[in-house]
């Protein structure tokens, strides 16, 4: 049994499977959300602002997850996941700056939460404080909401990004709930019979896919009626 539903089997993939690309790319979507909550987007600063989200958690944070062993049986040598981590969070934050200094310097603490929070949360750091569902539904859903509107508006005057806070917040806590469980079947339940495991994790991953879908269907359709397609 795969340790993750999304591994792709192929040795030159494993580079890939590092970025969990499914749960990647539905936390770049609340980046899309929050900025979609403004009265008008800068497709340019948007484009950085998921590049730098991109960086830090797709590529950053999990790279440094990997450095704590190796879950996903990737057999990436310690030395490429440290100097993974370091370019990528050091080129997420140079993107911060650079925002900082194009729109507001505001920004600068969004940057410092940032980087803390991803070496925080995924090296488990004062004896894993940091490495909890509250944290996880805050660093992971709510601040790639928030920063992605913020750059957009340089306030948060609105109460829709404060409703849509809740929300990518308890997205992404059913997200842990259900995503820990799956690990545990797959990864720590091997002295349990494959037909039974499956039986466990089908209702499980079947509802992180759907719920995947719908974050990242949400984005694009707030994405499309800011261009006016829709409304």
């Amino acid at each position: 049994m795969r340790p993750a539903w999304y591994v792709l089997k192929p040795r030159w993939a494993r580079y890939i499977n590092i970025l969990h690309w499914p749960f990647s790319l539905w936390h770049l979507s609340y980046v899309v959300i929050g900025a979609a909550c403004a009265a008008s987007i800068s497709w340019t600063l948007l484009g950085w602002t998921l590049l730098a989200f991109a960086l830090a958690m797709g590529i950053g944070a999990h790279a440094l997850d990997l450095l704590k062993g190796d879950p996903l049986k990737t057999g990436i040598p310690k030395g490429h996941l440290k100097l993974l981590a370091i370019t990528s969070i050091t080129g997420a934050i140079g993107i911060g700056v650079f925002i900082g200094l194009t729109v507001s310097l505001w920004i600068i603490p969004f940057i410092l939460f940032g980087g803390a929070i991803v070496v925080l949360y995924n090296l488990e750091l004062f004896q894993g404080r940091f490495h909890n569902i509250f944290w996880f539904s805050f660093s992971w859903g709510v601040f790639p909401a928030f920063t992605g509107y913020f750059v957009q508006e340089g306030d948060f005057g609105s109460p829709l990004i404060w409703l849509i806070g809740v929300v990518v917040f308890l997205f992404s806590y059913v997200q842990r709930v259900l995503s820990k469980r799956a690990r545990y079947i797959r990864r720590q339940m091997e002295s349990t019979p494959e037909g039974l495991r499956l039986w466990m994790l089908t209702p499980l991953e079947e509802g992180l896919k759907v719920l995947n879908g719908v974050v990242i269907v949400l984005a694009i359709t707030l994405l499309v009626g800011k261009v006016g397609l829709i409304i």
